[in-house]
């Protein structure tokens, strides 16, 4: 059950801009949201990347897990970071959250090499 979470990550890239064309207003609105939500702040951009990553695998999303292990490698996270990031996944989402947070942690160490 592997997965390419790289190649995940780029075929969806590839559907959202095929998305963008077809819903421009929509998909300029949800960029917008997306900047202001994941600047810093209080929190600072990782902080906020870490806490997505810990929906994604609580709400069970493929394309989420690679976009947000992504952009968690990019901000700096360590593995140390996701682990403790997955275990509070874990704890919040019960059994399917540890599935996820499993396949997360690949998905960042994909990236991270």
């Amino acid at each position: 059950m592997s997965k390419n979470y790289p190649d995940m990550a780029t075929e969806l890239n590839q559907s959202i801009v095929r998305l963008r064309e077809g819903i421009p207003d929509t998909m300029k609105g949800f960029s917008q949201m997306a900047a202001a939500a994941t600047a810093n702040g209080t929190l600072d951009t990782k902080t906020k990347e870490l806490i997505a990553m810990a929906i994604s695998v609580a709400v069970r999303c493929d394309g989420c897990v690679a976009f947000h292990a992504k952009a968690c490698n990019k901000q700096g996270a360590n593995r140390e970071e996701i682990l403790e990031t997955l275990g509070m996944a874990i704890y919040m989402g019960g059994g399917p959250s540890m599935v996820y947070a499993a396949q997360a942690l690949d998905a960042f160490d994909q990236f991270a090499e």
